[in-house]
């Protein structure tokens, strides 16, 4: 995995679990939703860049 992406993969995972909790704590559903979404939009890009990887080898 390159590194460049495993660490947009990463910062976007945290950032959106960040958003998430945020959004519960003050109880706003459009942020919790975001958080969310980024996150997930995260996993995606982590789960790429490991399936790009086992092909490589």
């Amino acid at each position: 995995m390159s590194a460049g992406e495993k660490a947009k993969a990463k910062a976007e995972q945290a950032k959106g679990a960040v958003k998430h909790a945020a959004g519960r704590a003050v109880g706003n559903e459009r942020k919790t939703a975001e958080g969310r979404g980024e996150k997930a939009k995260g996993d995606l890009r982590g789960a790429k860049e490991k399936a790009k990887d086992a092909f490589r080898d």
